[in-house]
């Protein structure tokens, strides 16, 4: 996938002329590459790779505009030598994690508009995790961005029902790690088949029970749930998962609403039981001899 993107990137920079940054957004659906736009401008993209890479893209692309070629610029040391095929001898990883902050949004009703993503532009502004394996980076990416995962307390899972088989696994790493599991009655019933101690709690739908057993929402607003796990459902919990992301927006608590993110989320907690360090990037780029 990877080579499909530089070579439609490659193709698009040469049909349209442009010599500098191009900033092209693509669309993979059913393992067909789409691609949606592309504008002669930098992104917001570069600067992170930049400050990630330590080159000066912007830089190279300007004197690229005023006819330098790439021989020259790797000669005058503004680009490095080797290609960033090559892997370095002391590797990092950089995750980039958009600022996402729906809880200053509202819909016409004033209910806060739902965290699920769509083609619309919601990110005001990006921060970077830097480390040297991916879940470190991640977990400081999580701090940068939203404040931090919690590393205790009650866990709120309830996921669609193609996403179940995958969260057994992560979902007993929170276990091992001390956390509590609370679950709608489907995914509690598939954690607990797999040795998971969950407890059950009631849908939004479903409303209080009869001795006035709270719903999962006002778990969330009474401040006993300190992460949810909710990927979108059809058609029949779609109103139950709106409340739910809704409710954990308003309380300022994290959610995951894709599994691959739930299994980051947990690989993060793991390897940051014991904190992190941080360094500025200027230390991170001294250090790779840059």
């Amino acid at each position: 996938m990877i080579d499909r993107i530089r070579q439609s990137t490659e193709a698009i920079a040469k049909g349209v002329g442009v010599r500098g940054l191009i900033n092209i957004q693509f669309a993979l659906v059913s393992e067909a590459l789409y691609v949606i736009e592309a504008n002669p401008r930098a992104s917001r993209t570069v600067p992170f790779v930049a400050k990630a890479t330590g080159i000066p893209l912007a830089k190279a692309a300007t004197l690229i505009m005023t006819g330098k070629t790439i021989a020259e610029l790797r000669a005058d040391g503004i680009l490095p030598e080797q290609d960033a095929a090559i892997i370095e001898a002391n590797p990092f990883t950089a995750v980039k994690e958009a600022v996402l902050p729906f809880k200053r949004f509202a819909t016409t009703d004033g209910r806060i508009v739902d965290s699920l993503l769509g083609p619309e532009m919601r990110s005001t502004g990006e921060v970077m995790g830097l480390d040297s394996t991916f879940p470190l980076a991640f977990a400081k990416a999580q701090a940068a961005a939203y404040g931090g995962l919690p590393d205790k307390g009650t866990v709120f899972v309830s996921v669609a029902d193609r996403d179940k088989g995958s969260i057994i696994f992560p979902v007993i790493g929170l276990v091992d790690l001390g956390f509590e599991i609370c679950a709608t009655t489907g995914t509690a019933a598939l954690l607990r088949r797999y040795g998971v101690p969950a407890t059950e709690v009631r849908r939004n739908s479903a409303g209080r029970g009869p001795n006035g057993e709270p719903t999962i929402s006002d778990l969330i607003e009474a401040g006993e749930i300190d992460m949810v796990i909710n990927t979108p459902s059809g058609s029949g919990t779609r109103a139950d998962g709106y409340e739910i992301r809704a409710a954990t927006t308003a309380a300022d608590k994290p959610i995951m609403t894709t599994v691959q993110e739930f299994g980051a989320a947990v690989q993060a907690l793991q390897a940051s039981g014991a904190g992190f360090s941080v360094t500025s990037l200027q230390e991170h780029t001294a250090r790779r001899g840059l």
